[in-house]
């Protein structure tokens, strides 16, 4: 929900909607998913500003990854041809028919693939959560661990269970990718 509007926004030609994104990505994407967790979790209710744990889990995984997967939104709409955006301007298209039209359709084909790389890393970084209190999959395992002692089945069956979900994303972007990508392949036949 993030990283399209700020993605588009730092794409923009006008200074005061690109100049706000471009902040906020930066700083996000620069500063540790674990030090902005502690922000939210830790730092905030000090200064008057309570979240619940899963609240501030959230929140923090969805700022910092927004900052990335508004980078992947910009470098995918930067790719289309300038060529392009002039051509439908000049048939008279408004900006929006031109995002919709023009642009999205082609972007698209760029933008799945690093965007199914992105869920894959969101989905790993959920272990970070258990820094804020919060018992995800890592940490049962490790409280598993710590009663049993069997390290080797407790962390290898978390090991295939995170690898199982890396691979339904990783086919969901395959498919996704090959849907998207039919207009290519079709006007490449032609």
């Amino acid at each position: 929900m993030l990283a399209l509007p700020l993605g588009l926004g730092r794409a923009s030609a006008h200074a005061t909607l690109r100049l706000p994104c471009a902040a906020y990505i930066e700083f996000f994407r620069g500063t540790s998913l674990i030090v902005q967790l502690f922000w939210l979790y830790f730092v905030l209710p000090p200064l008057g500003v309570r979240l619940e744990a899963m609240t501030a889990a959230i929140a923090g995984i969805a700022l910092n990854y927004g900052a990335y997967g508004a980078e992947i939104v910009r470098g995918a709409v930067g790719s289309v041809p300038k060529g392009q955006v002039q051509a439908a301007r000049a048939l008279g298209l408004s900006p929006w028919q031109v995002l919709r039209h023009v642009v999205a359709p082609q972007a698209m084909t760029i933008f799945v693939r690093p965007w199914g790389n992105l869920m894959i890393q969101l989905l790993k970084a959920t272990s970070l959560v258990s820094l804020i209190t919060i018992a995800d999959l890592t940490f049962r395992a490790y409280q598993m661990h710590q009663l049993s002692m069997r390290t080797f089945h407790i962390f290898g069956s978390v090991l295939i269970l995170y690898f199982l979900m890396a691979q339904c994303i990783a086919l969901a972007t395959h498919l996704a990718d090959r849907h998207c990508g039919r207009w290519r392949r079709h006007g490449a036949a032609q």
